[in-house]
């Protein structure tokens, strides 16, 4: 268990870090500019992988429907979103802000699914990081 904690913490980690990456370059260029580059060498990376790994394309990947590939549009958005308010609002509150989306679309989704949550314990969730955000915004005085 302990690694899989390790390896979900170091993800996140590696999203902050990269949002910040991609903050700075937004701000010599243009948030679009900033995505596309990190879309390019994303691209190119995981192809390298891909191939030493192999199953690259996997059988079947053609005959997928069109909205198995909605990922791709939807990443889009939140890399060049998050390279544009990270210079604006900051590193803190863009990413509790992003968790808040995150939580809050995962209790709606998880309302449909065959194990609903207990809905308290998600609001809760839901609120801490709300709280959280508030207080990032209090200024000394």
């Amino acid at each position: 268990m302990i690694l899989w904690i390790s390896m979900a913490f170091a993800g996140g980690v590696f999203v902050a870090l990269s949002r910040q990456i991609n903050g700075r370059l937004s701000l010599s260029n243009s948030p679009l500019i900033a995505s596309f580059w990190n879309h390019i060498v994303g691209f190119v990376v995981l192809t390298l992988l891909g191939l030493a790994v192999g199953g690259l394309l996997p059988e079947g990947a053609a005959d997928a429907p069109w909205y198995a590939f909605i990922g791709g549009p939807i990443g889009v958005v939140f890399i060049a979103s998050g390279s544009w308010l990270i210079p604006r609002i900051g590193a803190v509150n863009t990413a509790l802000l992003v968790i808040s989306g995150q939580m809050v679309s995962g209790v709606v989704l998880d309302l449909f699914s065959n194990q609903p949550p207990k809905i308290w314990a998600s609001a809760l969730g839901v609120l801490l990081i709300l709280a959280g955000m508030a207080l990032t915004q209090r200024r000394p005085k």
